[in-house]
């Protein structure tokens, strides 16, 4: 949120570049999902609460939401609802609209959970908040962790140990194998549940059923095989399974 001017499409837009997030501008559903509404008090609280919803339904299929819109009084605060995380861009003291500056009433700092001063890069404006909102960085290098994990089990975490040894942050793949076998009776929500509570920071992601992996020449990464203890690679999944009654 910000006045008008102040760079909240920018670095907006510098979030969705580093991560697969869907961005919400407010000008753009101004132009179609809210094509019927002005900006009188009661129109900008009714394109606040449409923003709010569209996220909230857009984030419970697991994707990433970035909305940016002036959201210029608490009651057009309050109409958008719940957020996970809230930035305020507060970088200029007038914006581009006079009628939106005699509206503007500043956030209280509670409601906020970082603000934007003056003097830094888009750049290193999306760097603080995404460490603050603890948000991958897509574009820092990552190590692909990818299998069934039917279930997560020791062996998966002693892997991904491994993986933090050669880059700061890992993708756990997971394969979408849910009934295609016996031996995969576990669908994405509950392979991403067991991995997140053994690594709560852990960035997760269903993939295809991936069976082959190729590459035509080397493109700056390496497949290699992680040597395990002998007692970590004795871990039967099938085994776990049957303890964990699934």
């Amino acid at each position: 949120m910000g006045l008008p001017g102040a760079g909240k499409t920018e670095l907006a837009k510098e979030i969705c570049r580093r991560t697969d997030a869907v961005h919400l501008n407010a000008d753009e559903v101004r132009a179609e999902l809210s094509s019927d509404l002005g900006f009188s008090i009661q129109e900008r609280m009714e394109q606040a609460r449409r923003m709010g919803a569209v996220a909230r339904l857009i984030s419970k299929q697991g994707k990433l939401v970035v909305v940016d819109f002036v959201n210029p009084t608490k009651e057009t605060r309050n109409s958008f609802g719940e957020s996970d995380f809230s930035v305020w861009v507060n970088r200029i003291d007038q914006g581009r609209f006079e009628d939106t500056n005699k509206l503007w009433t500043p956030p209280e700092l509670s409601a906020v959970d970082i603000i934007i001063p003056p003097g830094l890069t888009v750049h290193e404006e999306a760097k603080v908040v995404m460490l603050s909102a603890g948000v991958h960085d897509w574009t820092e290098p990552t190590t692909l962790q990818l299998g069934r994990y039917q279930p997560w089990h020791e062996g998966h975490s002693a892997l991904y140990d491994a993986g933090l040894e050669r880059t700061k942050q890992i993708l756990v793949g997971v394969r979408n194998t849910e009934g295609t076998s016996e031996k995969d009776p576990l669908g994405y929500s509950e392979v991403e549940g067991y991995i997140l509570k053994d690594r709560p920071s852990a960035l997760v992601m269903k993939l295809p059923n991936i069976t082959n992996i190729i590459y035509g020449r080397d493109v700056g990464y390496k497949i290699e095989q992680v040597e395990l203890s002998r007692e970590l690679q004795a871990i039967s999944a099938t085994q776990k399974r049957k303890e964990m009654g699934i």
